[in-house]
């Protein structure tokens, strides 16, 4: 089932791929150079987030990460575009309250704490589950309709979910960590599936600024209740830190992202989504090559059926998407 869902994945970003080349917009070298920017970037944030974790406390590291992005977007964003009809206001700012709340504190936020328990690879494993979270929402909460292909991507998803924590004894993962790892693309499924009912800004920098700016106000209140700011060392923050933290700022936060949503505008949908299953094998790689990671034959076999499951489900529904707009589409 695995080789066959891989399969069917290939086949449709080699279809993606032809689109690309024949396609008489963007060029395919941009298109692929900034895919290839959102792989490498994305997928090394894990390692980024543990560098920083090694003397930086882990809710300031989120503040300052979060209010120095969305500072530096907003900034550069708010005058672009349609600045007179699209100004955002009261509305706007509550619904990127809730949205960068779920996405930024609660999935970033839980990475960061899981981090602190669980490998850096096994981490972005549990987050490359967060596909099948949003099938479960679109599902339980809006009442969509579920292709046999998601329910079957579903049903392995969490099965190499299960096979990866295992049971007490020799390899197993940290239950809390674990925990903590799960509940973090749970929370980034939400705050994607709810971006699409809510009030936000139409240009989409001006929208991601104003949820990182308030991720970060939350990670400071988190980080003053919790007393990290009372307790922290400002002269005891290593030079690794620092650079890890200036790292996910402008790289993780600013280039990455901006890559993202360019490639959502210029490329198919089928080909941007294979962030979803390539990052998770970058994160393994990189953990291994430069901490020493260990690579587990229970990791490697759970985190295949988990990708193979993720990469079934993100074909299923992009060709789902498909689908209804030609249905839709005037004859």
């Amino acid at each position: 089932m695995t080789t066959a869902t891989l399969r069917v994945a290939a086949a449709d970003v080699a279809t993606a791929f032809r689109q690309v080349r024949s396609g008489a917009g963007t060029p395919a070298a941009r298109i692929w150079l900034a895919l290839g920017t959102v792989y490498l970037l994305w997928g090394s944030t894990y390692l980024g987030i543990k560098y920083g974790l090694e003397t930086m406390p882990p809710f300031l590291m989120g503040s300052l990460r979060f209010v120095a992005a969305g500072g530096v977007l907003y900034l550069l964003a708010i005058r672009r575009g349609d600045t007179a009809g699209d100004r955002p206001g009261t509305r706007q700012w509550l619904a990127a309250l809730a949205i960068g709340g779920a996405l930024l504190v609660g999935g970033n936020g839980g990475v960061i704490l899981a981090e602190q328990y669980v490998p850096t690879g096994v981490v972005a494993l549990f987050v490359a589950t967060a596909p099948l979270w949003m099938a479960i929402i679109d599902r339980v909460i809006f009442g969509r309709r579920l292709p046999p292909l998601v329910i079957v991507g579903l049903v392995i998803g969490f099965g190499g979910v299960a096979f990866l924590i295992g049971s007490p004894g020799s390899g197993h993962i940290n239950l809390f960590g674990a925990a903590l790892a799960l509940a973090a693309p749970l929370c980034w499924a939400s705050g994607s599936v709810f971006t699409r009912h809510v009030k936000l800004p139409v240009r989409p920098l001006v929208a991601a600024s104003m949820e990182m700016l308030w991720a970060g106000v939350l990670f400071g209140v988190l980080s003053l209740a919790t007393g990290e700011l009372g307790r922290v060392h400002w002269q005891g923050i290593s030079r690794t830190s620092w650079l890890a933290l200036l790292y996910l700022i402008v790289f993780g936060s600013l280039v990455g992202f901006s890559a993202y949503v360019w490639l959502l505008r210029s490329a198919p949908l089928s080909l941007v989504s294979t962030y979803a299953y390539v990052n998770p094998m970058v994160a393994v790689v990189l953990g291994a090559i430069f901490i020493g990671e260990s690579l587990t034959p229970r990791i490697v076999i759970a985190g295949s059926i988990i990708l193979a499951a993720v990469a079934l489900i993100v074909v299923a529904r992009n060709r789902a998407a498909a689908a209804t707009a030609r249905a839709a589409a005037p004859a």
